[in-house]
């Protein structure tokens, strides 16, 4: 019969190879399985095609595909309306397996699922036709299974088809055993019951993805009766399901927020088949109104005419703005939104007090000691010694040279002339280690090999992203976890157990939120947790440093840096945005190695980026990347061109600001463009100049350099946390700096930081080393501009702590036990 149309006749299994079991009925059986020629009456057949042909269907907008048909005969014994079937099968090319007792064909039906089932309801002495079809009714995949009964002929009146139905049958068919009678019978059936079974076993896999889907989803009829709503509405809402469907929406309270005349003018919208999509406040079961971007998508049916409303839902978060301001939104266009939001947020005048002399005097002569240690920077490039002198200079000198002079620094401060002079501390192996390993890229102690290392692997995007939880239904045990984390002192390490070391997402949720980031986006709550976990699931978890923890922590450095008031008075909200954004994906698929490893490795990153910033590079250009090659995760896809490319550039040069090789760049621009010109005008006294001040705060070449100094402190803020989470992450890098020194030596590239020995590395003394080289400098430079008197004093107590162990001759995090 060919491989299309293979027959398998079974007593009480079913058999694959074509053999025949030994309690086959007759020889007969054999040959129909062996020989698959004509059982009934050896007339020619037209041979099947052994190419499995899939056919074609269109369900609305999905194109399903669709094997043969399989049919399973249930007859006791053969004859000639069996081999008029097996014929026809033939004939469709249909896959077709034949079972003689109830057992027999319930275990072929639960091995293969066939489509259709013909079962012979004429000889109740054989077996009880209508009891297999119940057993066969029970198994679950049975539901789209069509199964007909084969009935004898009347012989007097005709009966009714009503306990076939009630047993389950779809349909009977009248015995008749003429083979294209069969054969129309199957093509009817195929066509009809068969194929309309094939879609709505289709609508399963739209309803798991109703299931699954964040967005608040409810369909009601013609009449606007629920018929359905997803767990996603049930969690937003609070209502069970079986709460709403088969009340009428006119039952279910509405908010007293919206317009009068909303309501009307939604249905007047979409009775006349029209979408409608707006900003509507929706009522939860406990009284709380939500407020919500919704769209509701009338769906044409029978006739032509509306079957169906669909209305999907997602919360906008934004419950703070007044009545008033909510009856404005409902009548403008999302873009008019987020204008009138920037408008909102304008920073009003600025206050000179705050930004000069804050604070308790305890407070303002701490930070006139930050400023005094500035003056005194011992990591100075020359560029500073060259703007020191000119300011000197400046004193003595008439007006048009002072005015000269003033023009020089302002070029001097914009231009790239910030190299600092190295190894003016003083030297030892640490710190040596910690500048060559950080602050260079390329060979060091070549060996005269040359190494190629190919870094390149899949950047993960998940197919099936574990649900993202909603900002107002995250589970009450992280929620508590993260009460606190506008403080300084939040524990990020607990925030990372508590999430199964997923706490970028969940942080980023409510921080996010907490600055209006989808508001000023204009991108629903959906898509920022879809991008979060995206970039989340772009960490390696298996670093023990560079991993989503790191990102996070640094997020919650960014947010708090962000709510100092003189930052606030230095940047707008699309700088905000910017350096959340950037603290996100900071380090975005970091691979646990520094970039001199990389390039001493001749990686493919290296490669591609020249030695230069490669791993910088590598993470700002993979955030875009996987950031919009996908609508479901594309945060950015409804803001305007212009604001994307000032975004963009803004994000961009963040991430690039954490590259520790113009680390000292950074920092004497950041003091000699701001610290000192703001120092100058709180030395003067009662002369401060509301407008100076101001125009050193937000001129964009200082807000650039703001930026940038604030995510490079949230970047290494760890020697300013709490000693145990400052202990912690000194553990967690020292591992990585071992691990790669370890893979170094594997590989025989050259150690970039021998000192990183997990064998005789001290961890007190690159604590030290790091401390007194990157961090005592450029904290106080962001002290005296931010006012941190608590991460200060975190430093000095964790250096005396790193101190206490290094007196002691110990090379471990912690002291012995007493």
């Amino acid at each position: 019969m060919g491989c299309a149309s293979s027959i398998h006749i079974s007593d009480r299994v079913v058999y694959h190879s074509g053999k025949e079991s030994e309690d086959s009925h007759s020889p007969q059986q054999t040959n129909t399985t062996q020989h698959q020629g004509n059982p009934a009456s050896g007339l020619p057949l037209k041979p099947p095609s052994c190419k499995t042909t899939l056919t074609e269907v269109q369900f609305g907008p999905m194109k399903l595909f669709k094997d043969p048909l399989q049919v399973l005969l249930v007859f006791a014994k053969e004859d000639s309306q069996s081999n008029g079937f097996c014929w026809a099968c033939e004939k469709a090319n249909f896959r077709c397996s034949i079972a003689r007792t109830p057992e027999s064909a319930l275990e072929c039906f639960l091995e293969k699922h066939h489509d259709l089932i013909i079962i012979d309801h004429r000889h109740s002495r054989h077996f009880d036709a209508e009891a297999l079809c119940r057993s066969i009714r029970a198994v679950n995949s049975s539901e789209n299974t069509v199964i007909v009964a084969v009935v004898k002929r009347p012989d007097r009146e005709e009966a009714s088809v009503m306990p076939l139905i009630n047993a389950g049958f779809n349909r009977r068919y009248v015995e008749n055993a003429n083979m294209m009678a069969c054969y129309n019978e199957l093509l009817q059936l195929e066509h009809g019951e068969v194929r309309a079974q094939f879609k709505l076993r289709a609508g399963n896999a739209i309803f798991t993805a109703l299931e699954q889907s964040q967005e608040a989803i409810e369909i009601t009829s013609e009449d606007q009766v629920i018929q359905y709503v997803n767990p996603a509405y049930e969690s937003i809402m609070g209502y069970q399901q079986g709460e709403l469907i088969g009340k009428e929406i006119i039952e279910v309270p509405k908010s007293e927020k919206n317009k009068p005349d909303l309501l009307e003018t939604i249905n007047s919208c979409i009775r006349k088949g029209k979408e409608w999509q707006g900003i509507y406040y929706a009522k939860k079961k406990n009284g709380d109104s939500i407020q919500q971007n919704v769209k509701i998508t009338p769906v044409i049916g029978q006739g032509g005419k509306t079957r169906h409303y669909v209305s999907i839902n997602w919360p906008l978060n934004d419950n703070n703005k007044s009545d008033k301001s909510s009856e404005r939104v409902q009548a403008e266009s999302q873009t008019d939104i987020q204008s009138s939001k920037h408008k909102d947020r304008r920073k009003g005048s600025l206050d000179v007090r705050s930004t000069t002399s804050r604070g308790s005097d305890g407070s303002s002569q701490r930070r006139h000691s930050s400023m005094a240690r500035i003056h005194s920077m011992t990591i100075e490039a020359p560029i500073t010694k060259v703007i020191n002198i000119i300011n000197a200079a400046q004193e003595s000198s008439p007006m048009p040279v002072a005015e000269a002079l003033d023009r020089v620094l302002e070029i001097l401060r914009t231009t790239e002339l910030y190299s600092p002079q190295l190894g003016t501390k003083d030297e030892d192996p640490h710190t040596n280690d910690l500048v060559g390993g950080l602050m260079t890229d390329g060979l060091r102690r070549l060996s005269g090999n040359e190494y190629i290392f190919s870094t390149k692997q899949p950047h993960h995007i998940p197919s099936h992203l574990t649900t993202p939880l909603s900002l107002n239904d995250i589970p009450p045990r992280i929620a508590q976890t993260m009460e606190n984390e506008d403080s300084w002192d939040f524990d990020i390490v607990n925030l990372e157990a508590a999430t199964l070391k997923r706490p970028l997402t969940y942080l980023g949720l409510k921080i996010f939120s907490r600055f209006g980031v989808c508001e000023f986006l204009n991108c629903p709550e959906a898509t920022l947790r879809s991008w979060l976990q995206v970039i989340e699931a772009n960490y390696h978890s298996s670093n023990s440093y560079h991993n989503s923890s790191h990102a996070a922590d640094v997020l919650h450095a960014t947010a708090y840096f962000l709510c100092k008031e003189r930052v606030k008075q230095s940047l707008d909200p699309i700088d905000e945005v910017a350096a959340l954004i950037a603290a996100t994906v900071h380090d975005v698929d970091h691979p646990g190695r520094t970039n001199s490893f990389l390039c001493n490795a001749g990686s493919e990153l290296a490669i591609l980026y020249n030695d230069t910033a490669v791993l910088e590079s590598h993470h700002a250009a993979l955030a875009f990347q996987i950031t919009t090659r996908d609508d479901k995760c594309n945060i950015f896809k409804n803001i305007e061109r212009n604001e994307y490319r000032t975004l963009r550039q803004a994000i961009i040069d963040m991430v690039l600001a954490t590259e520790m090789t113009k680390h000292f760049e950074h920092v004497n621009k950041f003091v000699n463009s701001i610290n000192k010109p703001l120092a100058a005008l709180e030395e003067n006294g009662g002369n401060n100049d509301e407008e100076s001040v101001k125009g050193i705060l937000t001129s964009p070449e200082n807000r650039i350099l703001v930026k940038r100094m604030l995510i490079k402190c949230a970047d290494i803020s760890n020697p300013c946390r709490p000693l145990e989470l400052c202990i912690e992450w000194a553990g967690r890098i020292s591992e990585e700096y071992f691990a790669q020194t370890d893979e170094e030596k594997r590989q025989g590239l050259p150690v970039v930081m021998p000192v990183f020995d997990r064998n005789t590395c001290s961890i007190p003394k690159s604590q030290i080393s790091f401390i007194d080289y990157f961090i005592t400098d450029m904290f106080d430079a962001w002290d005296a501009f931010a006012d941190l008197p608590n991460l200060m004093q975190h430093l000095d107590n964790n250096f005396k702590y790193w101190k206490g162990l290094d007196e002691r001759k110990l090379h471990s995090l912690r002291p012995p036990p007493e």
